[in-house]
């Protein structure tokens, strides 16, 4: 678990919204490369790499991308106007700290709060709509106006990104924005380790592919290698009213938003998570899309599957935990090693 923590901190600290995942992606290739491995990057940002075996070739993929937002405007006050990247609720981030990078490479600090938030001014402070058009990021700088503003170099179309807040207890939760999905990153990042250092032999050809527009709907829609043969989309296990999976288990989804997912490997993920006393979960997600989802979609012929640690508050602050994260490495291990 130290090194998957260690990773994930070292990836939670990497600001890395759809289409702004260029350092988070550099990253992923060095770490494997320091792992003996040879990751090749696509035309469009993702990473994939062989991690050696043969026969029934598996593709484990994860995202590396992250809901955030982009300067939609300037306003007449100096503030900016926002507009969500993936599904990013306002609401879910009002008074989160964040960071504004600039076409020229300038990072401001700022904080994204609802328009006019002093309770002491604002008569109507519990009654206003939290939403895109009732928030504005609040730049930490001295500026009243749009020229101000504009003067820093700041403009429409510069990424904003939210402070993750990473956090491990010592009760073993993990709690941070953007576990979704960086948190399977780092188990399969840890799944490489475990085979470069010989601890899993694979009995199958495995591949990893960290996507890098899973949020926006497109990460798997290419680059999927020519033999493969199935999918397994590595994310996070939804936790909330009516589902059963909890932080501490790993979660095998059988459908969700576009249908179900492959009958016979799902099966079989169930198999070998019940032979080896594995904390496991079957959930239905009513509103989910994954990497395999986006895969089936753009043509290719696989069975898909889709697993991961349990995660409460999607898209929001959200938690996990290290047995969740212990149980959803075991299951894949066990998966590509029987």
């Amino acid at each position: 678990m130290e090194y998957t923590i260690n990773t994930l901190k070292k990836l939670m600290a990497i600001d890395s919204p759809s289409g702004f995942t260029k350092k988070a992606a550099e990253y992923i290739m060095d770490e494997l490369k320091s792992l003996g491995f040879m990751p090749e990057m696509t035309r469009k940002g993702c990473v994939l790499c062989c991690l050696g075996g043969e026969g029934s070739p598996t593709v484990f993929s994860a995202h590396i991308d992250t809901l955030g937002c982009m300067v939609a405007g300037v306003k007449s006050n100096g503030r900016l106007k926002l507009t969500r990247i993936g599904g990013m609720n306002a609401n879910n981030a009002e008074t989160e700290n964040a960071r504004v990078y600039t076409r020229d490479g300038r990072i401001y600090d700022g904080c994204f709060q609802m328009n006019d938030p002093s309770v002491h001014v604002n008569g109507k402070y519990s009654e206003q709509k939290r939403d895109w058009d009732g928030m504005e990021l609040v730049l930490d700088e001295k500026v009243f106006s749009a020229e101000d503003t504009k003067a820093l170099g700041v403009a429409t179309g510069d990424y904003v990104c939210f402070d993750p807040r990473t956090t491990v207890t010592a009760s073993g939760y993990i709690k941070s924005r953007f576990l979704d999905d960086k948190l399977s990153a780092a188990i399969l990042l840890e799944l490489a380790r475990a085979i470069s250092r010989g601890d899993i032999k694979p009995a199958r050809k495995v591949y990893v592919y960290m996507t890098v527009f899973e949020e926006v709907g497109h990460g798997c829609s290419s680059g999927i290698p020519e033999d493969a043969e199935e999918i397994i989309s590595v994310d996070m296990g939804c936790v909330g009213e009516g589902l059963e999976c909890k932080e501490h288990q790993v979660s095998i989804c059988v459908k969700d938003s576009h249908g179900p997912y492959n009958y016979e490997l799902t099966d079989r993920l169930v198999t070998i998570a019940k032979k080896h006393e594995l904390d496991y979960a079957l959930d239905v997600y009513p509103f989910y899309g994954s990497d395999a989802d986006a895969a089936l979609d753009a043509g290719y012929d696989l069975r898909h599957g889709l697993i991961g640690p349990g995660v409460y508050a999607s898209h929001g602050y959200e938690r996990s935990h290290v047995d969740g994260v212990k149980n959803t490495f075991e299951l894949i291990r066990h998966y590509i090693s029987e």
